[in-house]
Parts: C-alpha cells; structure tokens; sequence
C-alpha cells in the first residue's frame, strides 16, 4: 500500500467511525437513554465516543482529545448502570474528560484568560449550584463540588477558542447537559413526567456537545 493509498484508506476509515459513532448516539438518543437498565442500553451508549476516539487514532488526530473521547466512554458505560459505586466511577471518567478538554482548550487559546459575557455567567452558574445543587447531594457533596469546579475550568478555558467556534459551542454544550444531568440526579423524582424528555435533552447536549468538539480541535484543522 503506498502511501497515498494509506492516507485514503485512513481517511475513509475515519469518516466511518465517525458515522457508526453518530449513528449510535441517534439511536441511543432516540430509544434507550430513558429506559432502565440493560445490556444493551450499556453497549449503545458507550459506542458514540469509542467509535470517535477510534476515529481520531486512525486519522493522527489529536491525542489529548482521544484520551479525552475514552475517558468519555468508560463514563458513559459506568453511568449506563445503576448504582452509587458507578456513579462515582463515571465522575471520575468524566473529571478526567474536563482535565484533557481544560489543557487542550487553554494550549490552543495560547494560556490566555478571555474576558466575555460568558466568564461571569459561567461564575455565576458555578456559584448557584451551592444553593440549588450541594444541599441535596448528600454524602457526595465534595464530589459533586470537585466536579463543578472542573467543569467551570473547562467552560473558562473554552472561552479562549475564538478561532475554533465548534469547539467553543460543544463546550457549552456539554456544561448545559452536566447541568440537566444535576438536576435530573438530584432534584427530580423518576416519576416525574419530565424525567424522559430530560433525559434525551441530557444526551443531545452531550453528544452534540462531544461531536462539536472533536469536530472543532480534534484535528489541526476543523472536520467541516
């Protein structure tokens, strides 16, 4: 195989990781983010970031944004399943997730501090959750706290991406579903009636969010 035929090949081979990622993320999406517990509920939510992380190796993508989109899927199997012990697995997957985005996001911004409309309402946001979030997180206050403040790095440093817009609404993105997930954990009951269409608004942010940000920087130029 030359290596003209390897780059072809590589590149094709991305595109269709890509579509099998977004085609899993629909189909989770659309019938099983708001079912209980199942095998295969586990499997479809975790194939959208490991099919893009795949995708990203294959095609000399950004390795931090990789590491990222793995850690995203070992999350999203740890919270596919039921439990306080999951749960604390896939916050930690995701704490990492926020690390790789905070560094990669600053690299790219050049290490500066943007100042915006978005700096005091992503300070605000983060400051609100200890009236309407830590109250009711019991036992896994400081957790849920930690994890705020990581996420808020990661909005703040998404605001330096000026020049990679993609990237800068995936983030957001990404935060409104962290917030949606909060509140779903901990302020709403499961019999809710907005329970399942706050759990596919959760998705959609998330994985519109992760798709935008592969798409913005996981490659040294935009995919689109």
């Amino acid at each position: 195989m030359s290596i003209i035929e390897e780059i072809a090949f590589r590149q094709n081979l991305r595109l269709i990781l890509l579509g099998v990622g977004l085609l899993a993320a629909v189909i989770y999406g659309a019938f099983y983010c708001y079912r209980p517990q199942s095998l295969w509920k586990t499997v479809i939510k975790t194939v959208p970031m490991a099919a893009c992380a795949g995708a990203l190796f294959v095609s000399f993508g950004s390795s931090v944004v990789a590491f990222a989109l793995v850690c995203s899927a070992l999350g999203d199997f740890a919270l596919s399943r039921n439990g306080e012990r999951p749960f604390l697995l896939g916050l930690g997957a995701f704490s990492l997730v926020h690390i790789a985005y905070s560094w990669h996001f600053w690299t790219l911004g050049g290490g500066a501090l943007t100042v915006s409309f978005m700096l005091p309402v992503l300070v605000a946001l983060a400051l609100s959750t200890e009236i309407w979030l830590s109250p009711h997180t019991g036992k896994l206050r400081w957790f849920v706290r930690f994890y705020v403040v990581l996420i808020s790095l990661m909005g703040v440093s998404a605001l330096a991406l000026t020049t990679h817009a993609l990237a800068m609404v995936g983030a957001v993105a990404f935060i409104v579903s962290d917030t949606l997930l909060a509140m779903q954990l901990f302020r709403m009951r499961e019999e809710s009636g907005l329970y399942p269409l706050t759990s596919v608004a959760i998705w959609g942010f998330y994985a519109a969010g992760q798709f935008l940000i592969v798409a913005g920087v996981g490659w040294q130029t935009p995919l689109f």
